[in-house]
Order: C-alpha cells, then sequence, then structure tokens
C-alpha cells in the first residue's frame, strides 16, 4: 500500500469521523450516506450506529446462506412468511436455524466487517443525516461511532503491518506452483481461500462467495501470499503507443478563387448548342405568345385498326373540360381569376400531327400496369400523370 493511498485513506477516515462525531453529539437518528469506494450507509439510532451497509462486505443474509447454516429453500419460505420486508429473525429462531445470541453475533459481526470495508476504501463525501429509516438488520445495542472506527482503523493497520499486504478490492492473486503435500496441510480456512484464488476474484469476492468476513479474507490471502502459495500475476505490457499523423497546415489553407478550375468553356457551348437545337422556336428570344397559354392539346395520331387499346390520356378519359387542358394545370381545376402566368419555356420535344404512331404496348407487358376490366377502362392514372405532366412517351400518343 503506497503512502499516497494511505494519505487519501486517512483524509476520508477523518471526514467520516467528523460527520459520525457531530451525530453522536446531536444524539440523531437516521441514515448518514457515505459516498466513495465502495461507500456504504451507516445506521444510527440515538447517536449510536446499530447498522451498516456496504456493496463491499456481505451482509448477515450472506453469511448465514454461504456458511450453511440455512438453505436457499429454507430461507425462501422465510422470506414469504416476512412479506420480504424485514429481517426473519422470528422465523429463524421458531424453526431452530439459528439462536437468538448466534444471530446477535451475525449482525454485529457483518456491521464490524461493513465498516471496515467503508474504512479501507477510499470515503469521498458524507451527506446529511437523512430521515428515520429502519434499517433491515439491525443490532440490539447499537455501537458508539468513535469505538467502531476504531475497530476498522486497527484492521487496517493490521493487514498494512503483513509482509505482503493487499487491498481488499484490489489485489487478484493466483495459485502458485506448490507440491501437493504442501497445499494438504493447509487449515480448512486457508485451503478455501487457496481454492478460490484464480486471477479473477478479490478479497472482497472471495468473502461473497464463501461468506467469511472482508477482513478474514483480506488477512488470509495476505499470509498465502507470504507464504509463497500464492502470487500476484504481472501487469500486462502497455499498449504501443499509436501515431497519430496530422496534415500540414499548408493543406488547410483555403485556395483562392484564381486557383479553382472552373468550368469547361467547350463543354458549356456543346450544353447551349443542345439545349437551342430541342426547342420547337428558331428564335429563343422572340416574346412568348398569350395566345399558346389557351391553345389545346395537338390532335393525337390515329389509331391504327390493329390498336384495340382504349384512350386513356384524354380530357374525358380523366373527367376534365372536354375544350382541352392548359398546359400546367390540373385536369378539372381551373384558375380564372388573377393575371396569366408567364408560359413556361418548352424543353421536350413534342411529335406533331404527322409523326407516324408507334407500335403500342398490350397494357400489363411491364409488369408496372395491370389490365383493366372493361367498367373501369376509359379511366387510368397513369393517363392522368402524363397529361398532367404533359411528358410524351412512345405509348401516350400525346
Amino acid at each position: 500500500m503506497s503512502g499516497d493511498r494511505d494519505s487519501l485513506g486517512r483524509v476520508g477516515f477523518d471526514l467520516l469521523t467528523i460527520a459520525l462525531s457531530a451525530c453522536r453529539q446531536a444524539r440523531a437518528t437516521g441514515r448518514l450516506r457515505v459516498s466513495g469506494r465502495p461507500g456504504g450507509v451507516f445506521h444510527l439510532r440515538d447517536g449510536c450506529v446499530v447498522a451498516v451497509e456496504s456493496p463491499g462486505a456481505p451482509g448477515p443474509e450472506a453469511r448465514l446462506l454461504r456458511s450453511g447454516r440455512v438453505g436457499g429453500e429454507q430461507w425462501a419460505d422465510l422470506l414469504r412468511e416476512t412479506g420480504g420486508t424485514r429481517w426473519p429473525q422470528a422465523g429463524l429462531i421458531a424453526h431452530g436455524y439459528a439462536g437468538a445470541a448466534q444471530l446477535r453475533v451475525v449482525c454485529m459481526m457483518a456491521m464490524q466487517d461493513a465498516a471496515f470495508a467503508v474504512v479501507a476504501g477510499e470515503v469521498e463525501a458524507c451527506d446529511p443525516l437523512d430521515a428515520v429509516f429502519e434499517p433491515y438488520a439491525p443490532v440490539d445495542q447499537g455501537e458508539t461511532p468513535g469505538r467502531l472506527l476504531q475497530d476498522a482503523a486497527r484492521k487496517l493497520a493490521a493487514v498494512a503491518a503483513l509482509p505482503r499486504p493487499v487491498r481488499p478490492d484490489r489485489e487478484r492473486p493466483v495459485q502458485a506452483a506448490v507440491p501437493d503435500e504442501l497445499r494438504d496441510r493447509l487449515p480448512p480456512r486457508q485451503k478455501e481461500l487457496y481454492a478460490h484464488a484464480d486471477g479473477r476474484r478479490t478479497a472482497r469476492d472471495i468473502a461473497f462467495v464463501t461468506g467469511l468476513g472482508v477482513y478474514t479474507a483480506t488477512v488470509g490471502m495476505a499470509r498465502l501470499l507470504g507464504d509463497g502459495l500464492l502470487e500476484l500475476p504481472e501487469a500486462p505490457a502497455s499498449a504501443s503507443p499509436v501515431t497519430v499523423r496530422i496534415p500540414p497546415t499548408e493543406s488547410l489553407r483555403k485556395r483562392s478563387p484564381s486557383t479553382v478550375p472552373g468550368p469547361d468553356p467547350e463543354l458549356l457551348s456543346a450544353l447551349a448548342a443542345a439545349l437551342t437545337a430541342g426547342t420547337d422556336d428558331p428564335d429563343p428570344h422572340r416574346a412568348p405568345d398569350p395566345d399558346a397559354e389557351t391553345a389545346g392539346p395537338a390532335d393525337p395520331p390515329a389509331a391504327g385498326e390493329g390498336d384495340r387499346t382504349p384512350r386513356t390520356d384524354t380530357p374525358e378519359a380523366v373527367g376534365g373540360d372536354p375544350g382541352g387542358v392548359r398546359d400546367g394545370e390540373i385536369p378539372g381545376h381551373r384558375e380564372d381569376a388573377g393575371p396569366a402566368t408567364a408560359p413556361r419555356s418548352a424543353s421536350l420535344v413534342l411529335p406533331g400531327p404527322d409523326a407516324p404512331s408507334l407500335p403500342r404496348r398490350e397494357p400489363g407487358a411491364s409488369g408496372i400496369t395491370e389490365t383493366l376490366a372493361p367498367e373501369t377502362a376509359a379511366v387510368s392514372w397513369k393517363g392522368f400523370f402524363r397529361l398532367r405532366h404533359r411528358i410524351w412517351t412512345p405509348d401516350s400518343g400525346t
């Protein structure tokens, strides 16, 4: 245990001592939350500590279950009798699982062990005292805060005085290669600790598995390390540093407009010529004819004798005005009020009246449309959208 860790623990210990001493002087009743690693909760009654709960130490129920004094099914039956909200002390005594004196000892040992786990860790802050809250397994006669903290500090000093001290929640020793006869001569408690030392468990983890106290498991593992039966695995080698290449500053500068390549003049000329050739008006600068907005669509080419498909793209088929539909206007909707909108420039080549008709496809040949029934053959959404957008396709005929 390094000096820095001990100095930090000394500061946290003093902070906890001051908070509990203030509760003792005020003869307060409630719970004091201690933030840290692992942290915990001190339950007080009239200034005395009656219970300590911490995630770093097993509680009295874990001690009873892991030690084999009470089985899992028996404990479940006891919880059902009490509703699982309070310590089943009366049920344990009535069924003969434990005596009253034995339960008092178990609760006292669990409280002292939890206090040791809090002191051996890192204490960061102590919250104000909460309201009255009944603990799960309190002791009948509370312990003064000063005596409880002195006992925890004495245990921590005893661990630090060992030849190979360990922290309850830090080191994870592994079994060393020793002769079998040496392992067989170990006492039962040390043999149990040796069996659970697999390089993944700390002393706190082994305490939860075996039902022993955290202090007992920590001292036992420290002695096994000193005897050479356990050893600490080597720290993994640090990963190789990753080289990050930063691009030079010159490559991130904003380029001037003169260095930005412009569009190709030849490509722009070819594009303009293609657009001019695709319009019907030989003079693109001539003013638009206002009568062109009211002109109806061009007459469709005559259908051949073999064309049996009904027309579905005429104004009559979609329910529009037979007199014609204006360009860009939705069939059945006409805006008579307001000024006339400017004509749009045509960008598609529309066939004239003398354009030869192309062969028509059979409906449903492309897999997109389906053949219409005789009663609905006069209406088609396909023809409606073609007429709306004025798109010429080989099978539209307009």
